[in-house]
C-alpha cells in the first residue's frame, strides 16, 4: 500500500533536551494510524514537525512524495489538522468560520462548507454562533474544519479529550465514515487506549520521545489473544519447572509471584501437577484475553525498566 507520510530519523531538541529520538513512522494511504502514548510522550511535537510547525533538528519527513523542508508550505493544502484545541472567532456562525478558513486557503467556492456540517453532525446548526457551542460540537466543528478543503490527510492531536462518552462515540463513527466513504488518510494520537484500538488500522506506540513500536492491529489481535495467568509461592523454582520440565518458553512474569504464559500449554491439572512435584504451590489460575490496554501498558513498562 502506497506511503502517504514517511518519517525517518526524526529528531527534536529544546533547550539541550531531546524530546523526540530518532523516530520511524510510515503512514499509509487510506489508513488509520493511532499515535499512541501518554501525555509528554511526543506525540504533539511530532504531528508539529509533520506540518512544519517545529523545525526537526534532525531527520527527514516525507508527505504525498515530498519532503518537507523548513521553506515547504504547499504540501499542507493536502492536510486537514486539529493541534492542541480547535480555536474559532466565537462571535461569527459555524458556516461563517468554514467560509473564512476556505477563504484562506484560496478555496472560493463555498458548496462544500454545507456537506462539511452535515458530515460532521452540525446540519442544523450552522448559523449558530460559536459562543453557544459546547464543547462536543466545537470538536465536531473543529472536525469539520480539516475536511471543508477536501483533503487527502488528516492530522487530529487528541480530538476525543474532554468529550462525553456520547460524544466520543460520534467523533470515532464520523472518523470511520471519513477513511471509508472518504479515503481519507488520518494521523490520530491519543492518551486513550480503548479509542485507539477500536478504530485504528496500525498502532504506533510512543514514550520519552522514542517510537517503541509500530504494528498493525491485526498483528496485536494475533499476539495477544488468550494467556495463561498462573500465581505461584517460588517464582524462581516455577520457572524451572516451566522451561526445563514443560518446555514453555513465551511467558512473562510480574513482581515474585505471577507468570503469564502466551503459548498454547497442556492442561491446566498438568501444569499443576508439574508445579506441585516440583515444589511449587499454585494459589491462583485463570486463562484471560488481552487487549491493546494491557499490549501498550507492557511495552510501556518495560520501555520505563530500562530507561
Amino acid at each position: 500500500m502506497e506511503s502517504v507520510i514517511q518519517v525517518n530519523q526524526l529528531s527534536k531538541t529544546f533547550k539541550g533536551v531531546q524530546t523526540v529520538s530518532n523516530v520511524n513512522m510510515n503512514i499509509r494511504k487510506g489508513e488509520i494510524y493511532g499515535f499512541l502514548g501518554p501525555n509528554g510522550a511526543g506525540k504533539t511535537t511530532i504531528m508539529k514537525m509533520i506540518l512544519n510547525l517545529i523545525k526537526p533538528s534532525s531527520g527527514k519527513i516525507t508527505v504525498l512524495n515530498q519532503q518537507v523542508k523548513s521553506e515547504s508550505y504547499q504540501y499542507l493544502k493536502n492536510i486537514g489538522s486539529i493541534i492542541e484545541y480547535p480555536v474559532f472567532y466565537d462571535r461569527l456562525t459555524a458556516k461563517k468560520n468554514l467560509e473564512m478558513h476556505c477563504a484562506y486557503n484560496g478555496i472560493n467556492d463555498y458548496q462544500f462548507v454545507k456537506e462539511a456540517l452535515e458530515i460532521a453532525g452540525l446540519g442544523g446548526v450552522g448559523n449558530k454562533k460559536i459562543h453557544e457551542f459546547s464543547l462536543g460540537m466545537k470538536q465536531r466543528l473543529g472536525i469539520a474544519r480539516t475536511i471543508v478543503t477536501k483533503p487527502e490527510i488528516l492530522i487530529l492531536d487528541e480530538p476525543i479529550n474532554g468529550l462525553d462518552p456520547i460524544g466520543i462515540k460520534d467523533v470515532r463513527e464520523l472518523l470511520l465514515s471519513l477513511k471509508e466513504k472518504y479515503g481519507m488518510t488520518i494521523l490520530i494520537s491519543s492518551h486513550i487506549v480503548s479509542e485507539i484500538e477500536s478504530i485504528a488500522d496500525t498502532i504506533g506506540i510512543i514514550n520519552h520521545g522514542k517510537l517503541l513500536k509500530e504494528v498493525k492491529m491485526d498483528e496485536i489481535r494475533r499476539e495477544t489473544g488468550e494467556y495463561l495467568e498462573i500465581y505461584v509461592d517460588d517464582l524462581e523454582q516455577a520457572k524451572r519447572v516451566m522451561e526445563q520440565k514443560l518446555g514453555i518458553k513465551q511467558y512473562e512474569t510480574e513482581g515474585n509471584q505471577l507468570i503469564r504464559i502466551f503459548e498454547p500449554v497442556m492442561t491446566h491439572s498438568q501444569i499443576n501437577k508439574a508445579f506441585i512435584m516440583n515444589g511449587v504451590e499454585i494459589s491462583g489460575m485463570e486463562m484471560k484475553v488481552q487487549h491493546l490496554e494491557e499490549y501498550f501498558l507492557n511495552l510501556i513498562k518495560k520501555e520505563d525498566q530500562y530507561a
